[in-house]
């Protein structure tokens, strides 16, 4: 299909063009966000501000706040993901899942993968929430740290789950909108521009878990908010297929939300503080270190494996579509993943191999 714009522009092009369409799809979220604000709540244009700073005060404050998040969050990640995707004439599947179907033992392993991942990682919540900037960032340490309690504050008002409702929307909104529209975004369009640009599978991951970690804006959370970044964008590159880091973006997510709700609801131990930046026991910590190396280095010699192994269905992309040919078929053009993203193979057709349906 032709998009409205070429997909060969330049990597650097393409990511100039997400944010102009993020920005569009921020103005869209945003006045659909106040229509349904006034329609439903209430709120006029004029006081949105104020709920947004002290939604506590405002009888729909919770409601009001989670919209916001909600909307915005998918229009201005997800929606402009996908936008960029449709210009460029791709299908979604086609861009996000260049290798498909996965099977189930990547998606398994990536949620095992986060939730074996946690005791090694409060190691690292704790270090970065205690870090002290040098004398001369005394200021900039100041302001980041009213910006962390800010976030917290927040935080903690919106995950009050007083309701098993109130528990399903936060589930929504702080669960499975991030896991979409963040991966959509930071993985499928930023890493693979990236990796195309720098021409390395390393450089795009990485550059692209800084941007996942520094656009959040909680600088004494950065370093843990990077590793996931860094274990989303890999599990993403050898998988080829988006729905692994998206389960594995949800797993984190939603077994914290999970954790707050048992706790609120009094079903775990009166000890149990969720909101806590302590580290837990050494020994759970190293064995979960182990463990999700081995997880890792397990995963990483599958996609080895994949990469070599003759698969039991080849898709093969022309120009009008995707059409599914058998493994023994030979076809005249094929996309594989390569270091610089997705590339283009050419081989000649064998004798018996079969037209594809477009």
């Amino acid at each position: 299909m032709k998009g409205f714009v070429s997909s060969r522009l330049h990597p650097v092009v393409n990511l100039l063009l997400l944010l102009v369409l993020m920005f569009a799809a921020a103005c869209v979220a945003g006045f659909l966000f106040s229509v349904i604000g006034y329609l439903v709540y209430g709120v006029k244009l004029s006081e949105i501000g104020n709920v947004a700073q002290n939604p506590a005060a405002h009888p729909h404050g919770w409601e009001v706040v989670m919209l916001s998040q909600g909307l915005l969050l998918f229009g201005a990640f997800g929606c402009s993901a996908l936008a960029l995707v449709a210009l460029m004439g791709y299908s979604w599947e086609e861009y996000f899942m260049p290798r498909r179907p996965v099977s189930w033992v990547w998606v398994a392993a990536a949620a095992l993968l986060i939730l074996g991942s946690i005791p090694a990682m409060s190691g690292i919540i704790e270090w970065n929430a205690k870090v002290h900037f040098p004398e001369f960032l005394h200021g900039f340490e100041q302001w980041a740290r009213a910006k962390e309690n800010q976030a917290q504050g927040l935080t903690t008002f919106l995950t009050r789950f007083n309701t098993t409702t109130r528990f399903l929307v936060g589930l929504l909104v702080i669960a499975v909108v991030p896991a979409i529209s963040e991966e959509l975004l930071f993985r499928g369009v930023i890493q693979r521009n990236l990796v195309q640009w720098f021409g390395s599978r390393h450089a795009g991951v990485w550059l692209a878990a800084f941007i996942f970690s520094a656009i959040h804006q909680q600088f004494f959370g950065f370093v843990p908010r990077f590793v996931l970044g860094l274990i989303l964008g890999y599990l993403y590159e050898w998988s080829g297929n988006i729905l692994v880091p998206m389960v594995a973006h949800f797993t984190q997510n939603a077994f914290q939300l999970l954790l707050l709700y048992l706790q609120q609801r009094e079903w775990t131990a009166s000890t149990f503080d969720p909101d806590s930046t302590d580290s837990l026991p050494w020994p759970w910590m190293l064995a979960s270190l182990l463990f999700t190396a081995y997880l890792l280095y397990f995963l990483h010699q599958r996609w080895r494996a994949e990469l070599v192994a003759p698969p039991t269905e080849m898709h093969v992309i022309s120009s009008h579509g995707v059409a599914v040919a058998a493994a023994d078929a030979e076809p005249t053009v094929r996309h594989t993943l390569g270091s610089k993203g997705v590339v283009v193979e050419s081989a000649p057709p064998g004798p018996d191999a079969p037209t594809p349906q477009h």
